[in-house]
């Protein structure tokens, strides 16, 4: 193989053997250099690291990180002079990338850029951009195939730093969050997660006002098990109530209990702290992922939606208690759902239905329903069709949401982890 002064390298007048063990080594080179430099290191060493290890590609790179509205790609600082101003997730190259998890190449200022979604397991985190800087064939499958895998390790190491400092906590958040919001967005699980039987994927909103709001699931290799909680209020209470609610749900389902006994202990923990001040709404479920077997209850939420081939086909309204954390003596049902391959279970706050715009006209659940099945007929990312129903009630209330609104969808399908290979960019 052609070797360039820089690294990288070039195919020409070498076999197609050749030319894959060279890419093979060049790999392993840019992830040992990448271990090696991040060991011990803050994040805030992140972007030198990653520019040492995609030197062996023959590239320069820039790590843009999206904040935490989803709205903006915000470049990590680094002296080598990175770019200073953050880019929009849409109309934009790099926006394309992250949007589509496509690899998209661009040219600008005479050079070659490869731009690469950052993702940790289907999460999307942001962007790489990779500058050629020699002879370097930015549409050789093996070099693409190599930059995807190093991107989607680069993205579980940021998942990994992030706990350490706040470095990278501050990069991403664009203005101050209230006491609340700090509260609720530390418990939360990541936004997007999956295994090779479903998919899972949430968002809160406002990211830096949100109070009582707050969601979780838990991954097995034969079920998910998940719930929505809808807490009075948009103050500290509310955020408090939320926290407790959610490590009610979660002492109950690491204990094993069921649906019936995960709501009760939400139940009993609201009743007792709260005394009737604050309650919740919510939803529980449990889907059996070998054979598409929903279990759920719902307690004085709205009913979850089931999304077949672009179309909402059902409400589930069958499993039912009271809200939680007031003592009124009703019975609880439960509800049971069989869902085909590639269905989507979609659970809501009423932050969505009932937003408002400036002359009162609410955003409603019919029109909630059709950009849901405009979105998801589309075949995009379960990430990306949450950001696309936040944007549309945002520009409805004028980018000021009036009450927490919350959007998990989960997919069931035999085969609905993406495979770690490079889509035509």
């Amino acid at each position: 193989m052609d070797q360039e002064p820089n690294g990288g390298w070039s195919p020409g007048g070498q076999s197609a053997a050749a030319t894959v063990a060279g890419a093979a080594d060049a790999f392993l080179d840019a992830l040992t250099t990448l271990v090696r430099e991040t060991h011990l290191a803050p994040a805030e060493q992140l972007p030198a690291a990653v520019r040492a290890a995609t030197a062996c590609f023959g590239m320069d790179a820039v790590v843009y990180l999206v904040d935490y509205g989803g709205s903006l790609l915000v470049p990590m600082p680094e002296e080598a002079g990175a770019p200073e101003d953050p880019v929009s997730t849409e109309g934009t190259v790099a926006g394309r990338a992250y949007r589509s998890l496509d690899l998209v190449t661009s040219s600008s200022d005479g050079r070659a850029h490869l731009w690469v979604p950052i993702l940790d397991g289907i999460e999307r985190l942001g962007v790489l951009d990779l500058v050629a800087t020699g002879a370097v064939d930015l549409e050789d499958p093996v070099l693409r195939r190599s930059c995807w895998a190093l991107s989607h390790y680069l993205g579980s190491l940021i998942t990994g730093l992030a706990s350490y400092g706040d470095g990278l906590d501050r990069l991403r958040r664009r203005r101050p969050r209230n006491t609340e919001a700090e509260l609720v967005w530390n418990l939360l699980p990541p936004l997007a997660a999956g295994t090779d039987s479903v998919l899972v994927s949430g968002r809160l909103e406002p990211a830096y006002e949100v109070g009582g709001d707050v969601f979780d699931y838990a991954l097995s290799p034969t079920s998910v098990q998940f719930a929505v909680l809808d807490a009075t209020g948009h103050d500290l209470s509310a955020g408090l109530a939320a926290a407790a609610a959610l490590a009610a749900y979660r002492n109950a389902r690491r204990n094993g209990r069921g649906l019936f006994e995960q709501a009760e202990s939400v139940h009993r923990t609201l009743a007792d702290q709260f005394r009737g001040d604050v309650y919740a709404s919510g939803v529980f479920g449990d889907l059996d992922t070998r054979s598409g077997r929903l279990s759920y209850l719902a307690a004085g939420h709205a009913n979850p939606l089931v999304l077949r081939d672009g179309h909402v086909v059902k409400q589930l309204a069958d499993g039912r208690r009271p809200l939680l954390g007031l003592d009124l003596n009703t019975r609880a049902t439960m509800g049971e759902e069989h869902l085909e391959p590639d269905d989507i279970v979609v659970l809501y706050t009423d932050g969505f239905t009932e937003a408002r715009d400036p002359h009162g006209r609410g955003f409603g659940l019919e029109r909630f329903i059709h950009l849901l099945e405009l979105e998801t007929s589309n075949g995009i990312p379960l990430p990306e069709v949450i950001d696309r129903l936040v944007r549309a009630v945002l520009r409805h209330q004028k980018n000021v949401l009036q009450d927490d609104a919350t959007l998990v969808l989960i997919q069931w399908s035999s085969q609905a982890q993406a495979d770690l290979e490079p889509r035509a960019g």
